[in-house]
């Protein structure tokens, strides 16, 4: 059997951020999670993701990151996840701190520790490994991939040009985007589409089991937003979608072009300019992307298949 993913997940949970986590620590090698600013404050995401490690008797590290954009005042808190950042379930209270080490040192200790292995989830804003670049140039060269659910390769939802994640910190995500590693984005235009229904959250409901029926319950909530603003019949599982691969890779198609970060635009700034012309029906094999490419971008989900992954990693805790 070959070894597992080593992966590193720097988050903002998160409905979806959490089941990413609990995904990942049964499926690949979860080394550490970096919390940061996004969907709530990084010390309500922080204490999140370790209500979460508590839920399944998980022992991972985490260490909390930034408050705030690299460039601009920190955004309001995503309202589709409650006042709390995961409201709809009672989590358990954490069992531990996060670790007293930064985030920003974590991600760069990490992937010197484990150069060319270590892939890097980044499920939330960008500001915590743009501010590692930063302080370590050599962080491109040392990680094996980066995976990023962030941006979108058509509409937002934060602005119809925005996915939340980058437009919480589009300095950051333009930092991350042209660092030169390689970059694997699942965008808004994918990960929308690609969620747990009604019978997906009744199936982890009727299972019994604590780690189930609390997402269960969780997920309720987050369907409830989920229709009542965007008119969705699936509770997306944004964040998953950038970690799946690891475990099948079939099930998310991709295809390799550029990616820039609007910065200026007044109606468009935080959008992710993915150049598609070349992937649509009838285009011309004379049209080239506009410069290297430097990500592969999802085009479409295998939704259901990935979804039943899913939750049949869900349903495997007690």
């Amino acid at each position: 059997m070959a070894d597992k993913t080593k992966i590193l997940i720097d988050c903002d949970p998160g409905h979806d951020d959490a089941v990413a986590i609990l995904f990942a620590a049964r499926q690949l090698d979860l080394l550490a999670i970096t919390t940061v600013h996004g969907n709530n404050t990084v010390e309500n995401t922080t204490r999140n993701a370790l209500s979460v490690l508590a839920l399944a008797g998980l022992d991972v590290p985490v260490a909390q990151g930034l408050a705030d954009p690299l460039a601009m005042a920190r955004i309001s808190v995503a309202a589709m996840h409650g006042k709390s950042g995961l409201d709809g379930a009672t989590l358990p209270e954490p069992v531990r701190k996060p670790i007293a080490a930064h985030a920003i040192d974590v991600i760069i200790e990490t992937a010197s520790k484990h150069r060319g292995e270590l892939v890097v989830a980044l499920v939330g804003p960008q500001t915590n490994f743009a501010a590692a670049l930063a302080r370590e140039p050599k962080l491109a060269q040392w990680v094996r991939e980066i995976t990023i659910m962030g941006g979108s390769a058509t509409l937002g939802n934060v602005t119809p040009a925005a996915e939340f994640n980058v437009y919480a910190d589009p300095e950051a995500a333009a930092a991350v985007f042209a660092c030169g590693a390689p970059i694997r984005m699942v965008g808004y235009n994918v990960t929308r589409l690609t969620g747990f229904d009604q019978g997906d959250i009744d199936r982890m409901k009727a299972s019994g089991k604590r780690v189930a029926g609390t997402i269960a319950d969780l997920m309720g909530f987050y369907l409830e937003r989920q229709r009542r603003t965007f008119g969705l019949t699936v509770a997306p599982m944004h964040d998953v979608c950038a970690v799946v691969p690891y475990v099948a890779p079939d099930f998310i198609r991709y295809v390799e072009t550029t990616v820039q970060v609007e910065l200026a635009g007044t109606l468009t700034r935080g959008m992710t300019v993915c150049d598609m012309r070349t992937v649509r029906p009838g285009a011309r094999s004379d049209v080239k992307v506009a410069g290297t490419p430097n990500a592969r971008v999802a085009l479409e989900s295998q939704n259901r298949p990935l979804i039943d992954l899913v939750v049949d990693t869900l349903l495997t805790y007690s």
